[in-house]
């Protein structure tokens, strides 16, 4: 059986302007404390927290939809990477993320599952609440 984690987050700032700062290396290391490499473009590599998370952009469709590879360090090395999916879509005078993750591993599941709560979408709000709303 697939391990699927779904999560809808709405947050202060536009469909557009999240997605590009999901994508932009400097805003993603504000938002989560940790430095990112990641490109816009299908191919681009992609590692967070100091390497631990990695994978591979698959789609980029500005300013709309992310499907990436995906892994942690939790992962064997005989399981395949997961696949993410975050859309952005407009809610209101926010934006709306919808994140479907495919085939996370059992071993690791709790774990990713807390940390998109924990790791992204509480600071990433704390972010647009402090930093994002003082630079704009």
């Amino acid at each position: 059986m697939r391990n699927v984690i779904y999560k809808t987050v709405v947050l202060k700032a536009s469909a557009e302007a999240l997605f590009d700062m999901y994508l932009d290396p400097q805003l993603h290391q504000a938002i989560t404390g940790a430095p990112v490499a990641i490109g816009a473009e299908a191919g681009d590599t992609f590692q967070a927290f100091d390497g631990a998370l990695s994978g591979v952009m698959l789609q980029v469709v500005k300013p709309r939809l992310i499907v990436q590879t995906w892994r942690s360090p939790a992962f064997g090395a005989d399981e395949p990477d997961s696949i993410l999916f975050l859309s952005f879509h407009p809610q209101g005078e926010h934006g709306r993320i919808d994140l479907v993750h495919l085939d996370v591993p059992e071993q690791d599941y709790e774990d990713v599952k807390k940390g998109w709560r924990e790791k992204y979408f509480e600071p990433w709000r704390e972010f647009l609440a402090n930093e994002w709303s003082t630079t704009r």
